[in-house]
């Protein structure tokens, strides 16, 4: 079939017009008949059975029954204006509640007229009824493509008050498949499709909207899934395959004195036998002639910067230069006093470079980068401007790799006639079916284990109403000599109630740790910066006891001697963020906590996350439990290269293993025909064109 039709506007599909089109657009994206086919359904309900209105109950799930209209009425005023219906079938009498929409419905449902009713049952007043059923005409219904699975969509609260319900959509999919349904062209090679014993297009569209029966649905569901997941993963092996194959790289051939002199007199501490692996691998990658791209993750404080240092003192030892971009001025400070510290009594010239760096240091950093004086620059993005011209650059780290976006990084491989090699450094743990998918052209290391001498932080998860028994474990940590965070949520800095927990929860700190016996620091994001950097400064330096705060101390604060993190309302937080913070304490020698603090009335989700932290300290863990949970989430925001287009059908937690087969057989392909030449694969060039038009231009960007 030609695409044109499914480019058509959605405007020309009988039952939509403009006015609707122009809603549809707004509130779900759909702008064309291709969105509308792949708007998928959220739940499909089986639509087989009806319930005789003497077998419902107020605790069934969604019920459908089919009975005439009794009575139907307008009651009450204002707010409480409703309209109340009385269906019956026989064998007995149910109520039907409206509090929207009342003149059009009560039109609807006048007496002697038979429906089909959809909806829950809830108990009121001891009284069982159906709030805002779904109704239908059981003549017009016969008219519908008939499907034993009925099919939801979602919608919002503006599209229903337009009535684009979830049924109004279902219409509309039946009207647009009767249009395409037998004419879909194939975005599939039979090859693959008989490989994969898959259905064809067609079918599926038809069974993912009007499920056939279970059976047909599963396989629907399964082809979609595949070929989303499939076109995602050909997109990334296939620029890894050009960029391997045709990007050739710098060698460090050789391991010199200055890594030896490191290795032997200035290591401050002995090497994990996880940092050890990791340090082969890069070194493999760096001495191999080809670029390297390379992920490292590892949790805070498990010895990434260590890593990073010895990699760029391999560099230097070749001649080469490297940078260090780090995503805020406080994180790249940080990183440059702790590499003066540890490179200390080595003939390495280390920079800083941030928006803070004032002209005339300027001009001298970027003459002493020009000679090669300077063997490492660290900074934030202030790095990828133009005026920053290196003599020889060898080795680009980037730390927290989700702030920096694929066409920043280009920037910095221009200052070089060959790319330099590439390290990413996070410390946020990223589930396997993600780093697949959002990082699958580079390869990953792991730094799975923590520095010896540190202990696994003990969590536990307290009620507000245990906050008498929290402050005297405060009071002990603090008579040993510790300090303690307590960390408020501030999801927007204008909301004022999450502000006003912030002021409460300092007044109650100061209250029951009260001055001078103890000193209490506060920090958030709505302070000035030198009152900001005058609270943190008391805290690391140890002369507060206690820095009340937002999560502004998520990434940058590094203070051994603080043992205790306190999380209030910690249901409000997402896992990985709760893991972060927890990654403040246990930075030091001594026995570090994280208590969770939140009220009894927990939903379930957020009594699993609680749960999950309560029970584990591997990040990767944590992060597998929110990718289940959340979904990928915020995690697509952050995507670069390998995330063109949206998941519309597939899920990144609950479909790892169609992703794994997908990626196998985009693997399989590229191997053999890395540029998609042969003819039989010229329909994947032409829908990964399609689907992603930049698909050329950063093929040789990792």
């Amino acid at each position: 079939m030609q695409t044109d039709i499914l480019d058509r506007d959605i405007k020309f599909l009988p039952g939509v017009g403009p006015k609707r089109a122009e809603l549809l657009k707004k509130e779900l994206g759909i702008a064309t008949f291709g969105d509308m086919l792949t708007y998928f359904p959220y739940k499909h309900v089986d639509r087989t059975k009806f319930y005789k209105i003497s077998q419902i109950t107020g605790d069934l799930p969604y019920i459908q029954l089919e009975g005439s209209i009794v009575s139907a009425g307008i009651t009450g005023s204002g707010r409480n204006r409703r309209l109340t219906a009385i269906i019956a079938d026989g064998t007995g009498q149910l109520e039907l509640v409206w509090f929207k929409g009342l003149r059009w419905i009560h039109d609807l449902v006048r007496p002697g007229k038979k429906f089909i009713v959809y909806g829950k049952p809830t108990t009121f007043n001891n009284k069982v009824n159906l709030v805002h059923p779904e109704m239908e005409d059981p003549d017009k219904q016969e008219k519908q493509i008939r499907s034993a699975l009925q099919s939801f969509y979602n919608t919002s609260e503006k599209l229903k008050s337009s009535f684009i319900t979830s049924r109004v959509i279902g219409k509309l999919q039946n009207r647009l498949l009767g249009l395409v349904y037998g004419k879909l062209e194939e975005t599939l090679p039979g090859k693959l499709i008989e490989k994969t014993g898959l259905i064809n297009i067609n079918e599926a569209f038809l069974n993912i909207h009007f499920p056939q029966g279970a059976d047909k649905l599963k396989k629907a569901e399964a082809r979609l899934k595949f070929e989303e997941l499939f076109y995602l993963q050909l997109n990334i092996v296939r620029q890894k395959a050009v960029r391997t194959g045709k990007v050739r790289g710098l060698a460090f051939s050789r391991v010199g004195s200055l890594f030896n002199d490191f290795y032997h007199n200035h290591l401050p501490f002995e090497l994990t036998a996880a940092q050890k692996r990791v340090l082969k691998e890069i070194r493999r990658d760096t001495g191999s002639g080809k670029q390297m791209n390379r992920l490292l993750q590892g949790d805070v404080g498990s010895g990434k910067t260590l890593v990073a240092v010895m990699i760029m003192l391999i560099a230097a030892d070749n001649r080469y230069q490297s940078c260090l971009m780090a995503p805020t001025e406080i994180l790249a400070v940080q990183h440059y006093n702790t590499l003066k510290n540890i490179l200390d009594g080595l003939p390495v010239e280390t920079g800083l470079l941030t928006g803070s760096t004032g002209k005339r240091e300027r001009k001298v950093l970027h003459e002493k980068l020009l000679s090669g004086e300077i063997k490492i620059l660290i900074g934030t993005h202030a790095l990828i401007e133009e005026s920053v011209q290196f003599e020889r650059l060898g080795l680009a780290i980037i730390d927290e790799q989700h702030r920096f976006g694929v066409a920043q990084r280009a920037k910095i491989w221009k200052k070089n006639l060959r790319p330099p090699h590439v390290l990413v450094m996070t410390a946020t743990p990223i589930p396997r079916t993600l780093a697949m998918t959002v990082y699958g052209d580079l390869e990953v290391s792991v730094i799975d284990e923590l520095p010896p001498g540190r202990k696994p932080v003990i969590t536990a998860h307290y009620y507000d109403t245990h906050r008498e028994r929290l402050f005297g474990f405060m009071r002990k940590q603090i008579a040993a000599g510790r300090q303690v965070y307590v960390v408020y949520p501030l999801i927007k800095e204008s909301e004022k109630m999450d502000y006003k927990d912030l002021e409460d929860g300092y007044e109650s700190i100061t209250r029951a740790f009260p001055p001078p016996g103890y000193v209490t620091a506060i920090v958030h994001g709505k302070m000035k910066i030198e009152n900001k950097e005058t609270g943190m400064k008391q805290f690391v330096k140890g002369s507060a006891h206690i820095l009340v705060s937002t999560t502004v101390i998520e990434v940058g604060v590094d203070v051994p001697n603080a043992s205790v993190m306190v999380i209030e309302s910690a249901e409000r937080f997402g896992l990985s963020q709760l893991h972060q913070l927890r990654g403040r304490v246990g930075r030091g020698s001594d026995q570090s906590f994280c208590i969770l603090m939140t009220s009894h009335k927990l939903s379930n989700e957020a009594r699993q996350r609680i749960k999950t932290m309560v029970n584990t300290n591997d990040g990767f863990e944590i992060a597998e439990a929110d990718l289940k949970l959340r979904g990928p989430g915020d995690m697509e925001g952050t995507m670069q290269s390998g995330f063109p287009f949206d998941l519309k059908i597939s899920h990144l937690g609950k479909d790892s293993r169609i992703l794994e087969y997908a990626r196998q057989q985009a693997i399989a392909i590229t191997e053999e025909d890395p540029m998609l030449e042969k003819p039989e694969n010229k329909i994947l060039y032409v829908q990964l064109r399609k689907l992603n038009p930049e698909v050329e231009e950063w093929s040789r960007i990792s």
